[in-house]
């Protein structure tokens, strides 16, 4: 070497060598987590391994960070992109051809299945675009309609079909209605499915430092690839090929193979710990079945028989049997009521005919709720606590913060001193302790079972902000006919992205991952 050099070259990992030389001519240029693993030839995980002792020995530094949210079509969005409408854009565009058409009307069309039309529905009444004074539907606000007629499709579907319904965008690049939409609309807790979905992630790009360039120097100098051999083989013996090959130095300083002795899986004992901080803290345990009626997953929460999480798309419905023989009284009449009527709840309900049928349907349990309105028909201890770890079921597209098969940490406070102030203390001391995350907020949401309503989210290192879960104050149309009348408040968080950030993963599926060598090392 013609210089002086900090870091002794023979000591360098292949994979910072290969990494390294992708600045070669380009000294001054900036790399990112995408351009990286292309351009030095090596897989992504790799590339992270390598920038990471890099980053350690001074020789690259991160030069910019940026957190993006990246829209992405859903399998209901493809679908709906090949159909070109939604079912809002269907009905809408039919109720104006046929001012005389009905919802049963709408149901025959084979394009969206019956839920979906149900779902659309219900979504546009609720936002007072349609209005329905006897079977046939009316248009209440063609301003707001004309969105959807005119502006959604080619707005929402037209660059995916142009890129392809693989492709990705980011959120700024869709119009300011569009990217309202979609926020709206992207799924969550309470909320249907959505035809796109929204990730966010972050992009690093990288430099080298003073000592970086003056390594990289070293190494062209010696004309070092990266692709010395590293391991002598009996087979190169034999050949004579260890003549013509150059070999690594061996590093008598490297640590010797880690020995690893059987241990919990890191999420159970995620999940053993959460349930042990929250009994310590005097809360009482709730169970219930997995396999749950429509009654106490959704009726006994206020949550109306039209409303988009009963849609086919969203829960797992049991195929045999379909329903439950019965449904307990008085508490099924008493919901019945306060959703026809409000009953004695100083509510007006949500004024349509309950279908008592539709009640004792199966399906699985698709939120921990369920657990707290099974303990409010108890008889619970007043004033009382109660939490419960629920494994729930919902359809939903698996990504790196979703999955079908997931668990809730669910619980109730009720007394009559209880407010929302409590409930936002509570939150608090959660995102802290259990989920160990240092930064959390709150943002304003809707839930048909609390009023009012909040969202805990929480800063991951690298995903950005997250939802945990949301939370409110049960509203007396809830309470009152499971024969509570005290105040309460309740919460369902998501236990998994919680340990997401305790335990510092970027992937919900590595929670449940059977890699003995991630359980082991990684998570060690």
């Amino acid at each position: 070497m013609t210089q002086e050099s900090k870091i002794d070259l023979s000591s360098l990992h292949a994979l910072e060598i290969q990494t390294l030389r992708v600045y070669e001519g380009k000294e001054e240029d900036e790399q990112t987590d995408t351009t990286l693993p292309e351009a030095a030839g090596i897989g992504p995980g790799q590339v992270r391994r390598a920038i990471e002792w890099l980053i350690s020995k001074d020789l690259v530094e991160i030069s910019q960070e940026l957190t993006v949210s990246v829209v992405s079509l859903t399998e209901l969005g493809v679908a709906q992109a090949d159909v070109g409408a939604t079912p809002e854009t269907a009905l809408l565009l039919q109720v104006g051809k046929d001012p005389s058409t009905t919802l049963k009307d709408l149901q025959s069309d084979t394009r969206f299945d019956r839920g979906d039309w149900g779902s659309a529905f219900g979504s546009l009444k609720g936002e007072r675009i349609i209005d329905q004074k006897g079977p046939a539907i009316e248009i209440a606000d063609t301003d707001r309609a004309a969105f959807y007629t005119e502006r959604l499709v080619p707005g929402l579907f037209g660059p995916f079909q142009e890129a392809g319904k693989e492709a990705t965008f980011d959120l700024g690049d869709f119009p300011e209605e569009i990217q309202e939409y979609i926020s709206a609309k992207t799924t969550k807790r309470g909320k249907g499915k959505a035809p796109v979905r929204v990730e966010e992630r972050a992009t690093r790009s990288y430099r080298l430092t003073d000592s970086g360039l003056q390594t990289l120097q070293g190494i062209l100098e010696a004309n070092l690839t990266g692709e010395e051999v590293s391991r002598l083989t009996s087979e190169m013996l034999q050949s004579g090929e260890w003549k013509g090959v150059d070999f690594r130095r061996y590093d008598l300083s490297i640590k010797p193979p880690r020995i690893t002795i059987g241990r919990h899986h890191p999420y159970r004992a995620y999940l053993d710990s959460t349930r042990r901080k929250l009994l310590a803290l005097g809360f009482e345990e709730m169970k219930g079945p997995l396999v749950e009626t429509e009654f106490w997953n959704m009726d006994a929460l206020y949550m109306p028989q039209f409303h988009a999480a009963r849609n086919i798309h969203d829960a797992y419905y049991v195929k045999e049997p379909t329903h439950s023989d019965r449904v307990e009284e008085p508490y099924f009449s008493n919901v019945a009521e306060a959703h026809s009527t409000g009953g004695d709840t100083g509510s007006r309900g949500w004024r349509y005919e309950f279908n008592p049928e539709r009640s004792r349907q199966l399906l699985l349990r698709s939120q921990g709720t369920a657990l707290s309105a099974r303990t409010l028909a108890s008889g619970p201890n007043i004033p009382g606590k109660y939490f419960g770890i629920a494994r729930c079921f919902r359809q939903d597209d698996v990504d790196a913060t979703h999955s079908a098969d997931f668990f809730q940490v669910e619980g109730i406070v009720l007394g009559e001193s209880i407010n929302f102030r409590s409930l936002l203390g509570l939150l608090k001391l959660f995102a802290l302790e259990i989920a160990q995350s240092e930064e959390v907020r709150y943002v304003p949401d809707y839930f048909p079972f609390t009023e009012p309503s909040v969202e805990l989210q929480a800063k991951h290192p690298t995903l950005g902000w997250i939802e945990l879960g949301g939370a409110g104050l049960f509203r007396p149309e809830l309470t009152r006919p499971l024969g509570v009348n005290v105040p309460v408040i309740a919460w369902g968080l998501g236990v998994d992205r919680m340990a997401m950030v305790a335990l510092g993963i970027d992937d919900i599926r590595d929670l449940f991952s059977s890699d003995l060598d991630f359980v082991r090392n990684e998570r060690g």
